[in-house]
């Protein structure tokens, strides 16, 4: 696994903010705020990339580019995969972005509109398009096998981790680098926000902003970063001594076919979505222990995510603790569903589940466990973990140790 995030560019330093209650929110320093109706973000902080990439590759190089490589470099380390031992035409990569280089497109938009067509970069397409997180990491790894991304807004990385599940399923890769990266805390990004009315306008308590299924939430906070997995064939891991955090048994897609950005009210996509999942793993709905929810801090979504549990697990859910990483690193769009899955591989190690934290006031709409009072203690057998995404895509996974 490998992650940059708010809340550390390391998944030891993730784990230890997470299970200390940290906030990776702040006013936002990449630009003057001042003129937005949300100045807060969830930013990642000290990145150094020039650790891993070379400074002229860098000019090269959007800003979420360049956090897919860091997270995916220290998953193939972590993972101890090294090319020479491989056979890579059975080595892919997917990765997922929900709106890929924007922070490009604003420059390189600029440029022409100041000083026409011959001062954009040669370099701008493949700087903007969502599709280069993937193509860049296949290149510098040499993986000759399945490449493409996924684009299906807060859903993309989920959806990159099943489709590379897939493709090992079907036989076609041994091993696949997967997830999603974003890096979208931009100004023509955080005015669509705004105007959309989806953000955050808790500028004066920026630690406390993100609050899913609390009373007080008033709209998700943009966050950045990547997550970086690496999926392999069991018996493949095994035969070559790979560590294994976990595995991955099964997910499930829908669509919610009812608004571009609102969830269903019942959460009917979504209980679809973790329906499909459960039924794929060939488990039982009280197998399940552990829910690490989309719970994005939205007054809309967080209400059908749990209308949606509830009605999946019934009196189960009674006993089902559920988290929200959200609360802590901010909303990563496309890169939200792989930094939570490395979270829920995390507490599997550990033993552990982070809190939400900010849920002062619970929603009695909202009537589940959210594990508010701190870290807790919790084996997690099979766990489930959700992202919905604007459009109506809902993809579910489940996961648990590995047996």
């Amino acid at each position: 696994m490998g992650v940059v995030s708010p809340l550390g560019s390391t998944v030891d330093d993730l784990w230890l903010n997470l299970t200390s209650g940290a906030s990776g929110v702040r006013r936002i320093s990449y630009f003057d705020p001042s003129g937005f109706t949300s100045q807060i973000a969830a930013e990642v902080i000290g990145f150094e990339p020039t650790d891993y990439i070379e400074k002229k590759e860098l000019r090269r190089m959007d800003l979420a580019q360049q956090y897919a490589i860091v997270a995916g470099d220290q998953a193939v380390a972590m993972a101890g995969l090294k090319s020479e031992d491989l056979d890579l035409d059975r080595c892919g990569v997917v990765i997922g972005s929900g709106i890929g280089g924007i922070a490009t497109f604003e420059k390189q938009h600029a440029l022409l509109l100041e000083s026409g067509p011959n001062r954009v970069s040669p370099f701008f397409i493949p700087m903007m398009i969502a599709d280069m997180c993937a193509g860049l990491i296949s290149i510098r790894l040499g993986y000759r096998g399945p490449n493409y991304a996924t684009v299906s807004a807060c859903s993309s990385s989920g959806h990159a981790i099943c489709d590379a599940a897939r493709i090992i399923q079907r036989g076609e890769a041994d091993v696949m680098v997967t997830g999603g990266s974003e890096a979208a805390i931009t100004p023509t990004s955080l005015a669509g926000f705004c105007q959309a009315k989806a953000l955050s306008t808790r500028n004066d308590d920026p630690t406390h902003a993100s609050r899913p299924f609390d009373t007080g939430r008033d709209g998700f906070v943009i966050g950045e970063g990547a997550g970086i997995v690496v999926l392999e064939e069991y018996e493949y891991a095994k035969a070559r001594g790979a560590m294994m955090f976990g595995e991955l048994l099964g997910a499930g897609m829908s669509a919610d076919a009812y608004h571009i950005t609102a969830p269903h009210p019942e959460g009917v996509g979504a209980r679809r979505a973790m329906e499909s999942a459960i039924r794929d793993a060939g488990i039982g709905i009280a197998d399940v222990n552990y829910v690490n929810t989309h719970g994005t801090s939205t007054g809309l979504g967080d209400i059908a995510e749990a209308k949606a549990i509830r009605k999946v697990f019934g009196d189960h859910a009674d006993k089902l603790p559920c988290n929200s990483t959200k609360s802590m690193v901010g909303h990563l769009l496309g890169a939200a569903g792989a930094v939570e899955l490395i979270t829920s591989m995390l507490q599997i190690k550990h033993g552990k589940i982070h809190p939400t934290t900010n849920l002062e006031n619970p929603d009695p709409e909202c009537d589940l466990d959210f594990v508010p009072e701190g870290v807790r203690d919790h084996a997690i057998t099979y766990g489930l973990s959700n992202s919905f995404g604007f459009g109506g895509h809902n993809i579910s996974i489940i996961f648990g140790p590995v047996r």
